[in-house]
């Protein structure tokens, strides 16, 4: 095969640790070396040229495979968190890593398995994917590295968040807008994603006279995009997909909009696919942003959360054979208000902003003020009347992040440490406060991982395509 030389170049590195096959198969040698040895092949993955990095992501999933470390579907947990089987007195963190991927992720693996823990999710926006140079496979190659680093043995969870649509594109070209949203889904599915949450909530429209009206154009496409997955996902698998019924920032969620949209979606998926499995989690709104609310001195404005709001609401997504409710924008809430959405039966907390406020945080003041360069030279534009600099910074420093990756991949070690300490110190005060120690055992009861081996043609080309995602949620 001509691409063979090309990847023994690649995997050159992990030395006798592993063997390739002239068939591709791939056979760990020596488990203890692969481990200490990955970090090169993940580092290809994130930064080589095509098609070096293309074959390293293949490489770095076959490894994972071999060693049992499989990208999985959460669906089957959620559908027995429904039917009421399963633990009740947990929420599954789902983390969205923007930079150092490979390192964060190493510290959420290490602080979960300090914690007898697997129910947590891996996830990247499709906006994230755009402005932090994080295509699809790349982000599975960087998570599944992790997991080979640490040691970790079992399902990974690795989610799709807000593939969502952007209603002013929509509204000047809708079939451009659903197919670069169709291509997205697509791509990220043979990558590893097993877990989507599909957004069109962004269409919900308050001026038409009935609910349903007003979620039609949400349930309707939320519906056709569900169908599609179903058609593209691999055999065995059933993608876990969670819909959404108000846009985050906006005003709470109610009962009656919650049944509204589930009663279309569900006629709507049943007229285009009969049978198909619909959604397994809801996201909803309770009083939340996404980042927080920046004060003018860079501080973040306290939020209160409407628990009741997540209670109710997650009680009638289970009637409609959903896990529960799902809370974006928590990031930032304060530390005591964690330990509630367990109480209140939330089934999964999304969690970024965080994470990224402790890598600034101890980023050398030099890779600051060149990051804070970069913003006010090329995105000033999103700089709103009235905003100090601490204000615009913090709400747009997320948009350097692709164009830094390198940077941050060449940080001095001793700054890697220190963050990858921090974060996994944040990681294993969520954990406990989400209550997912000990859920090993309900992981590996109710869900069954299947092996999807990486189709080489798909690795083979080039799946970094950068899409418009402004405006786009994360």
């Amino acid at each position: 095969m001509p691409y063979m030389e090309i990847l023994k170049r690649v995997a050159a590195p992990l030395g006798k640790s592993i063997d390739v096959s002239t068939d591709l198969k791939v056979t760990i040698k020596d488990v203890d070396s692969l481990q200490l040895h990955i970090e090169p092949i993940v580092r290809t993955a994130a930064l080589g040229k095509e098609p070096d990095c293309n074959l390293a992501r293949y490489l770095i999933r076959e490894c994972a495979l071999e060693l049992g470390i499989i990208p999985s579907s959460i669906d089957e947990l959620y559908r027995a968190r429904a039917a009421g089987t399963t633990r009740d007195d947990f929420s599954v963190p789902a983390i969205n890593l923007r930079t150092l991927t490979f390192d964060a992720g190493r510290a959420a693996f290490r602080s979960a398995m300090k914690l007898d823990a697997k129910a947590l999710i891996f996830e990247i926006a499709r906006s994230e994917m755009s402005y932090t140079d994080q295509p699809p496979a790349e982000y599975v190659s960087s998570v599944l590295g992790a997991a080979i680093a640490e040691g970790y043995r079992g399902p990974v969870f690795i989610q799709g968040d807000h593939f969502q649509v952007n209603a002013k594109r929509y509204a000047s070209d809708s079939q451009a807008e659903m197919d670069a949203l169709r291509k997205k889904t697509i791509e990220a599915v043979k990558a590893g994603f097993y877990n989507i949450d599909i957004d069109t909530s962004t269409l919900v429209d308050l001026s038409k006279p009935t609910l349903s009206e007003q979620q039609k154009l949400n349930y309707t496409l939320c519906a056709e995009l569900s169908t599609l997955i179903r058609q593209i996902q691999p055999e065995g698998i059933t993608v876990s997909l969670g819909g959404e019924i108000g846009e985050i920032g906006t005003e709470n969620s109610t009962e009656p909009e919650l049944r509204a949209f589930m009663d279309g979606y569900n006629a709507s998926l049943s007229e285009l696919s009969q049978g198909s499995p619909g959604l397994s989690k809801i996201s909803i709104q309770t009083g939340t942003s996404h980042g927080g609310v920046v004060l003018p001195d860079g501080s973040i404005a306290k939020v209160k959360v409407d628990f009741d709001t997540i209670k109710q609401l997650g009680r009638v997504a289970r009637e409609y054979n959903m896990g529960g409710a799902v809370q974006h924008g928590a990031s930032t809430l304060p530390e005591d208000a964690f330990g509630d959405f367990p109480n209140v039966g939330c089934l999964e907390v999304h969690l970024a902003t965080g994470f990224q406020n402790i890598i600034f945080d101890l980023l050398p003041d030099k890779v600051c003020e060149e990051i804070y360069t970069y913003l006010r030279e090329n995105n000033s534009h999103e700089r709103k009347p009235g905003q100090t600099d601490d204000q615009f910074y913090y709400k747009t420093r997320k948009r350097a992040l692709g164009y830094f990756k390198k940077a941050f991949w060449e940080l001095p070690s001793e700054i890697i440490e220190s963050i990858s300490i921090a974060l996994e110190s944040e990681f294993t005060d969520l954990f406990t406060s989400l209550n997912i120690a000990g859920t090993k055992d309900e992981v590996e009861r109710f869900v069954h991982p299947l092996i999807i081996h990486g189709d080489i043609s798909f690795y083979l080309k080039s799946t970094g395509i950068v899409e418009d995602t402004s405006g786009l949620a994360d």
